[in-house]
């Protein structure tokens, strides 16, 4: 349960002067102990505050150990989008959700529950973020482009990434809560994850919910193509495997649209995230089966092409 760490991330965030400094001062009070990095992101478009934290585990790589590193990365143009709008916006529920499992993971390891293996926490800080016309919704716009904020959140090696997104602007979703995406892993869309599956269940009391993904929503921002929303763009810049974990509504709600978060969805969301960490540090949970991502590259090649621009340059290369 997260609803301490969501609700005082909540306060901190929903304000003009939300910044990577204050997150970071939350979270080493919990903690002192804990690596957190913030700095600014600067690209054409503006700037924003990367927020790096990572939980070392008893057997974790930081420490010189063997134990498996989990990537739990919240994706988002901004948390607010003003002046256009006041308030915390539906697009920061990803950061939100990011940021309470660090500091439910600090607190958990302040207690003396550690996990086995290290913990990678990426996302960033922007309460000014612009809009961007969408179908259904509109988009919430990024100060700065996802390539590059990929190119942060893979700064640190990890073995298995989950990104945590707002993904309430379509159709293709329409439940509330959150739902999972298949694995991908290098350009391949491979199984939904048995373990994932069951985790999930476990977290909600509920049956599990997938969403689905096109080719298009695991290629690179930038290509023209239509995109669900960033959710996938983490799998462009890594071979670890990567699940999405959407925070989804009934309706389709717009990122920019305020007083939309919903606590109890966010806490389901972020319970998921930290009890599969918890099972994956110690090689308890798989996000795919080895044997069948070596099957299909033996058969049909590796689709690492659908990690770039492919044959043609980026359309859009500020994206």
């Amino acid at each position: 349960m997260l609803y301490k760490q969501l609700i005082e991330l909540y306060d901190l965030l929903d304000s003009p002067a939300a910044s990577g400094k204050a997150v970071a001062e939350y979270l080493c009070g919990i903690d002192p102990e804990i690596n957190v990095t913030t700095y600014p992101l600067e690209s054409p478009k503006g700037t924003t505050d990367m927020v790096q934290v990572i939980i070392p585990g008893k057997n974790g790589k930081s420490n010189g150990g063997t134990a498996p590193t989990m990537g739990l990365l919240g994706r988002l143009g901004g948390l607010g989008a003003r002046p256009e709008r006041i308030g915390f916006v539906s697009d920061g529920d990803g950061a939100l959700v990011a940021l309470a499992c660090a500091a439910k993971l600090a607190s958990m390891r302040v207690r003396g529950d550690v996990l086995e293996g290290d913990v990678v926490i990426s996302t960033h800080i922007c309460p000014c973020a612009p809009t961007s016309p969408h179908e259904p919704v509109p988009f919430m716009g990024s100060p700065t482009s996802t390539a590059l904020i990929n190119a942060e959140d893979a700064k640190h090696p990890m073995d298995a990434v989950l990104v945590c997104d707002t993904t309430k602007g379509n159709r293709i979703i329409n439940t509330r809560g959150f739902a999972i995406s298949p694995t991908v892993k290098q350009g391949v869309i491979l199984r939904v994850s048995e373990d994932l599956l069951d985790i999930m269940q476990n977290a909600t009391g509920r049956l599990p919910q997938v969403y689905a993904i096109s080719m298009a929503d695991i290629t690179p921002y930038g290509n023209g193509l239509y995109h669900i929303n960033s959710i996938m763009q983490p799998c462009t810049a890594t071979d670890a495997p990567v699940v999405g974990v959407a925070i989804t509504t009934e309706t389709a709600v717009p990122g920019c649209g305020t007083g939309a978060t919903r606590l109890p969805d966010l806490d389901e969301a972020g319970t998921f995230m930290l009890e599969v960490t918890k099972a994956f540090t110690e090689g308890k949970c798989s996000l795919f089966a080895q044997a069948d991502y070596d099957n299909f590259v033996e058969r049909y090649g590796t689709m690492s092409q659908l990690q770039t621009f492919g044959n043609l340059p980026a359309v859009d290369p500020l994206a």
